[in-house]
């Protein structure tokens, strides 16, 4: 399979010769770490900031400037063969904006040999102003040229700027200079590939799995040995499926997980990943884009645990290796670790026996419920069996009686007086007198003094395994001497240009290093580029938005492990690829592979679910319901259930439309929408919102707008705002208190542009970026289809939800009590997966046990009260079954 992917991958990465090209903005910098004051500047200074998760800043150290032959035909060069992301900082003043470096310095990968790509990097000084006026620096232009297949006519004698493109001749000339880098392509595979399909290793791989070369499902811990699941504790709050995720990746080889935005999958990612370095394992996780690695690496840092390595493209990798630099304190040592535990076993404790309070008290409940079952009957049942009903029955005793496999008929005669067939009933009836009993001597049931008691219990439990995680991490036993050393060296590597540290990593001692270090952040090309190639690595791999990878570049990274978890939404964006299915047919064929393998359609998210079962986290925690209600019912079929329902926002409208008239679409742009969406953000800014992000179908509408925002909004605008703008490719993955939609279309459109804008995938992503709002900027009117659908969704806040099942008996009659009163009763209101009895006046009722046994009712409880509800108790034993007296009293 391998092979085969090898023989379907792009060989290198596209060559980009002009960066100006299109007129994208160039600056050159007199003082390399400073942009100079001035428009040009500004204008990127705003754009850096429009875009700050896509990284589109550059720094270029040294230069090819001129025209040269390439390929047969003479072309325009203006390119670095050096450079690095940076990020510019501060405001303009009178020495201009601070350049800071944002991620690696990296020479131009039109140099293909990588031991000559990472002598250059090792250059002294690279990648500083000293570096500019040194005596070598020109023999280090001219090598690295040559090393590019492009040989300059001449060196430029200095740093100061050409004025002009040479025309006629190739210059190269060490100077710095600021650019915009708008599609970062991926390096070629295909010799990746190559060298990974001769790899020995690989049947006891994750990859191994999910193609089918090994047993998907099994017990396993990180020796390889059969565990059992056993509880899950963690230092972040956890819905029941996301604890599911957790106990599948401890026992199954491959674990599959969905869902839609908003829905914990990031949560149940981190869990997973922490969980598995707790019990003694390493963990890589890989993810598409940088930005979503850095969320991921925030978020994992956010909890108690391994300290991740971010080893890509990655502002706080310096950090991290300053901290290897800095030396490791002495490891934690065993009775400090037994301690922890400890710790954990004892918090545990804690909340089982609040728990077990909390379930008995519901049993209690249960019981005295059957009462108006057997009151009537109780008189007769006294008659029948006097013992039973003497007021000392031993009930354990005679359920055990009756379960075993030894009873005998008289031994039941002897102990109750009646036959064993009559006993069940007559013990449920006993039961039901005892328990009515009880709760009236004590007042009924009221458990609201336990709900906080059992959520403080529950906080210092989720503290407890952080410490028992954290101290884990850092236990002596994974800090031996070749840990030490290969930390050191792992330090040194992080501060080495990209070329260079791709050989570092491959030198360290792997194992010794995932032991010290068992928790690696990167992207899916960083994985490929800069870790060892060996299979098996890791102990558990993690593949995030797997739905929007394909085959080829994520085939690698399962092969760095034993097990995988893979997380994806197939319906959001997907891959593009350009591999022709004639292509894929004959490869297949050649390497005598199933034509199932459908490597042009099927994502890397597609193919492990082949090989597992997904488990679908349904919970929606992110957006009101008028935000996301559409996508829930038009792209997951209902599957969504809304914990941000209550009734304060189930009717709220967070979609506003915003009508164009007389506009037209020219060169792909909708100038009309384009200034409707200027003004609506400066109409935001005036009412003081922030967190605003702009986002269009369309490539030409979206640089439309961007130069719009440019020319309204300064830098200081634009980051007060937390403004961003740009395609739905670019946002997928991010998200904005207020999202601004520009559909970009008129009535008189093309169909192509009306499909692609109604594409299922992309809308669905265009439409459920928005955390509190949503404005729709659009020229159509009327019309059909999916855009119109949405349309009208938006134009009407949603209808106030039905009951969720058959509402309680009790809660009923109290219902119709309050509403008699002139309250505002609901009954069996839906929220995420759970049903609140009864809600009056937004306070919710919780009226009976839940039916599903006491931990669903722990955890319906719970989860409403960290959403927020304020819930209260309104069993029927606290007012005798009267529901006028409760109705009043409530």
């Amino acid at each position: 399979m391998l092979a085969a992917l090898a023989d379907l991958a792009p060989a290198g990465r596209d060559r980009v010769l002009d960066v100006a090209k299109g007129d994208q903005p160039l600056v050159w910098l007199a003082d390399p770490d400073r942009a100079p004051r001035g428009w040009a500047a500004d204008r990127l200074a705003a754009l850096d900031a429009l875009h700050r998760d896509e990284r589109i800043l550059r720094r270029g150290w040294a230069w090819l400037l001129g025209t040269a032959e390439v390929d047969g035909s003479v072309r325009k060069l203006r390119m670095p063969l050096v450079a690095e992301p940076v990020r510019l900082e501060g405001s303009a003043g009178l020495r201009g904006r601070r350049v800071v470096p944002a991620g690696d310095l990296e020479v131009t990968p039109l140099i293909a040999d990588a031991e000559l790509a990472a002598v250059l990097e090792s250059a002294p000084g690279l990648g500083t102003a000293a570096w500019l006026g040194a005596t070598g620096t020109p023999g280090w232009v001219e090598t690295a040229a040559e090393a590019a297949g492009l040989k300059p006519d001449r060196i430029a004698a200095d740093d100061t700027p050409i004025a002009r493109l040479p025309d006629g001749e190739l210059v190269g000339q060490a100077a710095a200079a600021l650019y915009v880098v708008r599609d970062v392509s991926s390096a070629g595979l295909r010799d990746t590939l190559r060298a990974w399909s001769a790899r020995a290793g690989l049947e006891d791989t994750a990859l191994a799995v999910v193609y089918g070369g090994a047993e998907p499902v099994g017990e396993f811990d990180t020796a390889g040995e059969s565990v059992e699941p056993g509880e899950v504790y963690s230092p972040l709050p956890l819905n029941a499926a996301q604890r599911d995720v957790v106990r599948r990746v401890r026992r199954e080889r491959i674990v599959v997980v969905s869902g839609p935005p908003g829905n914990g999958k990031s949560h149940a990612l981190v869990a997973a990943a922490l969980d598995t370095v707790y019990r003694g394992g390493s963990v890589l996780v890989a993810t598409q884009a940088p930005h979503a690695a850095e969320v991921l690496g925030e978020l994992l840092s956010r909890y108690p645990g391994a300290e991740p390595v971010l080893f890509g493209d990655a502002e706080r990798r310096d950090r991290f290796a300053q901290a290897l630099a800095a030396g490791r304190p002495a490891g934690v040592q065993g009775r400090e670790l037994q301690r922890r535990r400890d710790e954990v076993d004892a918090a545990a404790a804690a909340v089982g026996a609040l728990e077990a309070g909390v379930g008995a008290a519901l049993e209690l409940e249960r019981k005295a419920a059957t009462m108006a079952v057997w009151e009537p009957l109780l008189a007769g049942l006294r008659a029948e069996a006097p013992r039973v009903f003497g007021g000392d029955f031993d009930v354990p005793k005679a359920k055990r009686l009756l379960a075993s496999r030894f009873f005998r008929e008289m031994r039941v005669r002897r102990m109750a007086g009646v036959g064993a067939e009559r006993l069940p009933a007559l013990l449920e009836a006993l039961e039901a007198d005892r328990a009515a009993a009880t709760l009236a001597v004590n007042g009924g049931t009221d458990l609201g003094g336990v709900w906080p008691a059992l959520l403080a219990a529950d906080e210092r439990l989720r503290d407890a395994v952080g410490a028992a995680m954290r101290d884990a991490a850092a236990a002596a036993a994974r800090w031996g001497g070749d840990a030490l050393r290969t930390a050191r060296d792992l330090g040194t590597a992080l501060r080495t240009g990209r070329n260079r540290r791709r050989e570092a990593l491959a030198e360290l001692d792997g194992p010794a290093l995932v032991r010290a270090l068992p928790l690696w952040v990167g992207t899916v090309a960083d994985v490929e580029d800069l870790l060892p190639p060996t299979p098996g690595l890791f102990d558990l791999v993690i593949l995030d938005e797997a739905a929007h990878i394909d085959q080829i570049r994520a085939a690698p990274v399962p092969a760095r492990a034993r097990r995988a978890l893979v997380a994806g939404d197939p319906s959001q964006l997907r891959f593009v690829s350009f591999v022709a299915d004639v292509d894929v047919a004959a490869t297949l064929q050649r390497h005598g592979l199933p034509d199932r393998i459908d490597v042009r359609r099927s994502s890397a998210y597609d193919v492990a679910v082949g090989a597992a079962p997904a488990t679908w986290l349904g919970e929606h925690y992110r957006c009101a319901p008028h935000l996301i209600g559409f996508a829930a019912r038009r792209f997951y079929d209902g599957r969504l259930t809304l914990m941000t329902r209550t009734p304060v926002t189930e009717r709220e409208a967070a979609i506003d439309v915003v009508r164009v008239s007389d506009a037209t679409v020219r060169d792909g742009v909708n100038r009309a929408e384009v200034d409707a969406v200027i003004d609506t953000v400066r109409s935001l800014a005036g009412t003081g919102d922030t967190g605003i992000g702009v986002v269009t179908p369309f490539r030409a509408q979206a640089d439309a707008i961007e130069a719009g925002l440019l020319r309204a909004f300064t830098v200081e605008d634009i980051e007060r705002l937390a403004l961003r703008s740009g395609t739905v490719h670019a946002f997928q993955g991010g998200e904005a208190d207020t999202v601004i939609v520009s559909l970009g279309l008129t009535g008189a459109d093309t169909p192509a542009r009306l499909r692609f804008a109604a594409d299922p995938n992309l809308f669905n992503v265009m439409t459920t970026r928005a955390r509190r709002r949503m404005i729709v900027v659009t020229s159509l009117d009327g019309g059909t289809g999916l855009i119109a659908e949405f349309l009208a969704h938006a134009s009407a806040p949603p209808a106030a939800p039905g009951p969720a099942a058959a509402p309680v008996q009790w809660a009923e009659r109290l219902a119709r009590e309050l509403t008699a009163a002139g309250r505002d009763a609901r009954l069996a209101y839906p929220v995420g997966d759970w049903t609140v009895d009864l809600v009056v006046d937004n306070v919710g009722y919780v009226c009976a046990p839940h039916p599903d046994g006491n931990a669903a009712h722990l955890d319906r409880q719970r989860e409403l009260l960290r959403a927020g509800w304020t819930l209260r108790e309104a069993f029927a034993s606290r007012w005798g079954a009267d529901a006028v007296r409760a109705a009043l009293e409530l």
